[in-house]
């Protein structure tokens, strides 16, 4: 065999161990990427880093406060929101740490926020960052019901739903570009993808498996609202609210990639009883007395003196 002859066989050899590199490479990701989501305990394929993740939140959610009306400490129900938030993320930090999985929860830095805006939604990014709009409040009603969706909306982070829908976007738009590669190579498009994932954007196209993502941020927030001593019975009658809600103008934003309204209610009855395990009958004192939920924009000042 001539020099001419090996170069090409040597180059007919490189070619071949390319695709099987590649193949190898793939099934380590897998291999390393495959998670278990905590409670329900499902296989997840999530390869993005929870560290690039919530700085890319840090900016995101920074970016979108901006550009919105965040309001105060004076309103009524942004307190609740804080209040609400506060007491579920408490509950969530402490169960995780008590069955060894702290690590779900590392890094997280709560915070929750209520801008005024008339669309039906509410959104939890990685890290804890947590967003309602007011248009979301005439359908909670009270604190419980906003603890429905609270829990809901940090069950789709604390299970890494938008992780799982990133890696897949990334995979399939971008060729599996690293995160911080594709932000430097294309970065609008890579926002976007970001945005979706944790329904932020208003234009939301269904993402893959957002159904199964959404059953299972049901069942986990109802886990969620019950470790911070909210009934998960009134998951019930929200829902049936939102229901009817759609039902007269449409799906709103909140619901728009989520299961069948009869479906949903039907399975979260069906789960409650699992929900109650978990219920911690001290840890609140709003159950069936939840305060009004104000006008968006009223406030509830007190007069000095008293």
């Amino acid at each position: 065999m001539n020099t001419t002859e090996k170069s090409k066989a040597g180059s007919r050899l490189h070619q071949m161990k390319r695709p099987a590199f590649a193949f190898i490479t793939f099934l380590v990701i897998i291999s390393w990427s495959c998670q278990r989501v905590p409670i329900t305990g499902r296989r997840q394929f999530a390869f993005v880093p929870e560290s690039e993740l919530h700085a890319m939140s840090v900016t995101e959610y920074n970016k979108f406060l901006s550009t919105h009306v965040v309001l105060g400490t004076t309103d009524s129900n942004a307190l609740m929101i804080k209040r609400t938030g506060t007491k579920i993320s408490e509950g969530i930090t402490t169960y995780m740490k008590t069955h060894g999985q702290a690590k779900r929860v590392a890094g997280y830095n709560w915070q929750f926020n209520l801008v005024q805006d008339n669309t039906v939604n509410a959104w939890c990014m990685p890290g804890g960052k947590v967003v309602f709009y007011t248009g979301i409040l005439p359908l909670t009603q009270d604190e419980n019901g906003v603890s429905v969706v609270m829990g809901h909306e940090i069950a789709h982070a604390i299970a890494r739903h938008g992780n799982e829908r990133i890696s897949q976007q990334l995979a399939i738009q971008m060729g599996g570009l690293a995160l911080s590669v594709a932000l430097s190579q294309k970065p609008e498009q890579t926002q976007q993808i970001f945005l979706q994932a944790y329904g932020v954007s208003t234009t939301l196209g269904a993402l893959a498996y957002s159904r199964k993502h959404e059953s299972e941020a049901d069942k986990l927030g109802l886990i969620f609202m019950a470790l911070a001593g909210y009934d998960p019975n009134h998951a019930v009658p929200f829902w049936q609210r939102m229901a009817s809600r759609a039902g007269a103008d449409g799906p709103p934003v909140f619901l728009r990639t989520h299961p069948s309204n009869e479906q949903r209610i039907k399975d979260i009855k069906a789960y409650i009883p699992t929900a109650m395990k978990y219920y911690n009958k001290g840890t609140n004192n709003t159950r069936g007395t939840s305060p009004r939920i104000s006008r968006p924009g009223e406030t509830t000042t007190k007069p000095s003196g008293k």
